[in-house]
C-alpha cells in the first residue's frame, strides 16, 4: 500500500490519478481481448491465417498500449506538451512519407511499413495534434498578443491537408471537430466557430462528388446498406438480450472485418444487447467521468487538452458502434481499447494515458511552498 505521505513518483500519481478512469480503461482492453478472441478464429480462417493469428497478436500489442498509458500517465503538464510537440512533429513526417511511399489499401495510402511494422500514423495524429493545439491556444489565452490561434488554426489546415490526400475523411472530420471544440472552450466568439464548423458537410458534399469510395458508401447506406452491415445488423437480432454464447455466432464466418471495423457486430450476437448497452455505458462513464474532472481547477491548458481528448475518444466509440446499427454510412473507425490493430490499440492507449495524465488532482498534494503560492496567486 502506498501511503499519502509518500512523495515518490509512483506515489504521488496513485493519489492523484482518477482510479475509476484508470480501472474502466484496464476493462476496455481485456473485453476487447476476449471479443478479438471470439471473432479473430473466424477472420483468420477466411484468409488462411493460423486460428488464434489474430487473438495471439492483439495479446502483444497489448503490452505496449498498456505500458504506454501508464508511462504517459505519469508525466506532468509541461512534459506532455513538449513531447506532443516532438511527436507530432514526426507524426507529420510519417504521414507524409506514407503518401509517397506507403501501401495502398481499398484505395487509400494511409499506412507504412517500419521495421516490419505496419503503422497508421494518422491514428497517433488526433491525440498529439489534440495537445500541441491546446498549448498554443492556452498560451493565446494567457499570453501577450502571442497569435496561438492562428497557429492552431494553420496546424490544423496542414494536417488536414494531408488526411485529404491519403484520402481519409473521417479522420479529417474528427480532427476539424477537435479543433472546433477546442476554439469553443478558448472563447473564440461563437458565430465564427459556427461558421467554421459549418464548413464541414460542405468538405463531406466535396467528398461525396470527388472520392469514389465515399459516394459509393453514402450511396450504399441510403439504398439500405451494404452487405456487410445488413449482416452486421442480422447479428444484434440473433443475438437478442444475452446473446448466442461466446464461440458460438455465425456473423464473424461473413465479415472480413469483424474482428475490427464491426466488432461491435460481434459483441451484440455472442453476448446481446445487454452486454452492447453496458460497453455503451463503460465509454459514457469515461467521457462523463472525464469531463467532470477536465473542469476542475487544473488549468486552461489541462481543460481544453483533456476535454477535446475525451471528445475524440467518445466520438470515435459513437461513430463505430452507430455504423455497426446502420445509423450512419460505414466509416471503418474502429472501437476504442477493445478493437484489433496495433496502431489502433497503441493509439488509444496514448490518448487514454494522457486523459489520466492531465484529469489528476494536483493541488492538494502540492508541497508546502506551493501551496502558499497557489493561495497567492488565487
Amino acid at each position: 500500500m502506498l501511503d499519502r505521505t509518500d512523495r515518490s513518483l509512483v506515489g504521488v500519481w496513485w493519489w492523484t490519478i482518477d482510479r475509476w478512469l484508470l480501472a474502466s480503461a484496464l476493462l476496455l482492453m481485456v473485453v476487447g481481448a476476449l471479443l478479438v478472441m471470439a471473432a479473430g478464429p473466424a477472420v483468420a480462417t477466411l484468409i488462411n491465417l493460423p486460428s488464434q493469428h489474430f487473438g495471439v497478436r492483439q495479446g502483444i500489442f497489448l503490452v505496449p498500449a498498456v505500458g504506454l498509458m501508464l508511462a504517459v500517465s505519469l508525466l506532468e503538464p509541461r512534459p506532455i506538451r513538449a513531447l506532443a510537440l516532438v511527436g507530432l512533429v514526426g507524426i507529420i513526417g510519417l504521414m507524409v512519407l506514407a503518401i509517397v511511399a506507403g501501401s495502398e489499401i481499398k484505395g487509400a495510402t494511409r499506412w507504412i511499413t517500419i521495421a516490419g511494422i505496419n503503422l497508421q500514423p494518422s491514428e497517433f495524429a488526433k491525440p498529439l495534434f489534440a495537445v500541441v493545439s491546446a498549448w498554443l491556444l492556452t498560451l493565446w489565452r494567457e499570453g501577450q498578443d502571442f497569435p496561438g490561434w492562428i497557429y492552431s488554426s494553420a496546424l490544423m489546415a496542414v494536417i488536414v491537408g494531408i488526411l485529404v490526400l491519403q484520402p481519409d475523411i473521417g479522420m479529417t472530420l474528427m480532427v476539424v471537430l477537435t479543433w472546433g471544440f477546442q476554439m469553443f472552450l478558448a472563447g473564440m466568439p461563437m458565430l465564427l466557430v459556427i461558421c467554421v464548423v459549418a464548413l464541414a458537410p460542405l468538405g463531406l458534399v466535396v467528398a461525396y462528388f470527388t472520392l469514389g469510395h465515399v459516394h459509393k458508401r453514402i450511396n450504399q447506406f441510403w439504398d439500405g446498406g451494404a452487405w456487410q452491415v445488413e449482416k452486421a445488423r442480422d447479428s444484434f437480432a440473433n443475438g437478442g438480450l444475452f446473446g448466442v454464447g461466446p464461440g458460438d455466432g455465425t456473423v464473424k464466418h461473413h465479415l472480413p472485418d469483424a474482428h475490427s471495423d464491426f466488432i461491435f457486430a460481434v459483441a451484440g450476437e455472442e453476448f446481446g444487447a445487454l452486454a452492447c448497452l453496458t460497453l455503451l455505458t463503460l465509454y459514457a462513464f469515461i467521457v462523463l467521468r472525464g469531463f467532470s474532472r477536465a473542469m476542475s481547477d487544473e488549468g486552461l491548458f489541462c481543460l481544453i487538452a483533456g476535454a477535446s481528448l475525451l471528445l475524440q475518444f467518445g466520438v470515435q466509440a459513437a461513430i463505430h458502434m452507430a455504423s455497426s446499427v446502420h445509423l450512419i454510412p460505414t466509416k471503418g473507425m474502429t472501437l476504442p481499447l477493445i478493437s484489433y490493430g496495433g496502431s489502433s490499440l497503441v493509439a488509444s492507449g496514448l490518448t487514454m494515458g494522457l486523459i489520466l495524465a492531465l484529469t489528476r488532482r494536483r493541488a492538494p498534494y502540492a508541497l508546502p511552498g506551493q501551496r502558499r503560492l497557489q493561495e497567492a496567486s488565487s
